[in-house]
């Protein structure tokens, strides 16, 4: 099941299929969902064995005290190009400041960080970008944001006992991936944001729903969460319409879905976004009835027309951006008109050097053996905001419990958050979008 640490609940207004409506999602506990219950306790049991780690199996180890000696060699597989790419510049931009921020503290941890492109599914860049980081000795590297990017690398990553540790995969198939216990993210399941939106999208009075579909792991696996939560709802997926990556004619989907005249629809795509939409909209679809996704939650002002989706709503995991972190990610990328991710990109980071300090050592499966432990999934450690302080701390030999810009961590056995904030946000007349939970 979803248990939800922090709801707004308000009445159903008339028309609504919802009783009760999730009207802002802050902050969700995942326990399991549904029959996953079972498979996901499971798991649990069988992560000692396949990780060969002691963390793993929820007992914590012992912190290395004293002063350390190390540099973690860390390298990147963001977006530069691709589908994603508008993703590229704040997820680089929050690793560069968490990099900057460990070798600022000088406390005995340098972070030497590479950085690559990782394309998209149309090309075999996060392949040769992989090659390229493994040959350097690299102890992690953290990317993909695509979920199918990431699933195209992930073995030649863990087979290499190199960690492998995203800042925005969210695709549920990476919970029981056989990784070694070397795959984590700061990103939550899209167990949980389809959750929020199948919701959302029942309280606003939807009764049926068309989705147009990215067919990877991401966009599938979001689909059916989302499919799950509004039909459990009482609403009625209509119609589903799948496209591949690198497409860029959706004339066949458009007609497909507004054939079977939904209420609403839902688009779960990369930048795809920026065509379906208008054309949607072009064809005679009331703009203020689409709903967006993480992937393509994008400022729109010099793409569409104005007012085009004023009024339209979508869904995105992460905490409230810190203002000072925005100022300072500013500073550093003065060009940055987004930040989706820069904060989870920053504390994948941030752990990572927190697991090699608290090991004191920086060997792939040591990071990954105190993962879980720094985040506070195991260890009860003292709640930490900031690597200085954490860091200090683990020199003592204390036990730690960070948690970060992007939000409450706390790693489960199998490397996914168990707690995770979820965005709701609607489009103004400029077709940029604003928070409002």
């Amino acid at each position: 099941m979803i248990v939800f640490a922090k709801t707004s609940v308000i009445p159903a207004r008339p028309g609504s299929l919802a009783s009760v409506a999730l009207a802002g999602i802050t902050v969700l506990l995942l326990a399991g969902c549904g029959a996953d219950a079972s498979k996901l306790a499971a798991d649990s049991a069988d992560s000692a064995e396949s990780a060969a780690s002691a963390a793993s199996a929820g007992e914590a180890r012992a912190i290395k005290t004293g002063a350390r000696d190390l540099t973690l060699k860390i390298g990147t597989i963001l977006p530069q190009s691709g589908a994603l790419a508008f993703l590229g510049p704040p997820d680089q931009a929050g690793v560069e400041l968490a990099v900057a921020d460990v070798n600022a503290a000088n406390l005995g941890i340098t972070i030497d960080a590479h950085y690559r492109d990782s394309g998209d599914t149309t090309t075999d860049t996060a392949t040769v970008s992989v090659t390229d980081l493994l040959s350097l000795d690299v102890s992690a590297i953290v990317g993909a944001a695509s979920s199918g990017v990431s699933m195209t690398v992930i073995d030649q990553i863990t087979d290499a006992g190199v960690v492998h540790f995203s800042p925005a995969n969210t695709a549920p198939a990476f919970t029981d991936y056989p990784d070694k216990g070397l795959f984590w993210r700061t990103n939550p399941s899209d167990v949980l944001q389809g959750e929020v939106l199948g919701n959302q999208i029942a309280e606003d009075g939807n009764g049926t729903l068309g989705l147009i579909v990215l067919n990877d792991a991401y966009g599938t696996g979001l689909a059916d969460a989302t499919t799950r939560a509004y039909e459990a709802a009482g609403g009625t997926v209509v119609a589903e319409s799948l496209f591949n990556e690198g497409e860029s004619n959706f004339a066949a989907q458009i007609a497909e879905v507004s054939a079977a005249d939904p209420d609403a629809i839902a688009l779960i795509t990369f930048d795809q976004a920026q065509v379906i939409a208008p054309a949607l909209v072009g064809s005679g679809y009331p703009g203020d009835q689409l709903y967006f996704v993480g992937s393509n939650l994008a400022d729109y002002r010099e793409e569409f027309a104005p007012g085009l989706i004023a009024g339209s709503k979508g869904t995105r995991p992460g905490a409230k951006q810190v203002e000072a972190f925005t100022s300072r990610l500013l500073e550093l990328d003065p060009s940055l008109v987004d930040f989706s991710y820069a904060a989870e990109s920053y504390d994948a980071v941030v752990l990572l050097a927190l697991a090699a300090y608290a090991g004191n050592d920086v060997e792939g499966r040591s990071i990954a053996d105190y993962l879980r432990q720094v985040s506070g999934g195991t260890g009860e450690g003292t709640k930490a905001t900031d690597f200085a302080g954490a860091a200090a701390a683990l020199a003592k030999g204390e036990q730690v419990d960070y948690d970060g810009l992007s939000g409450l961590i706390t790693f489960d056995a199998q490397g996914d958050p168990t707690q995770a904030t979820i965005g709701l946000y609607r489009y103004g007349p400029d077709n940029n979008y604003s928070r409002i939970n």
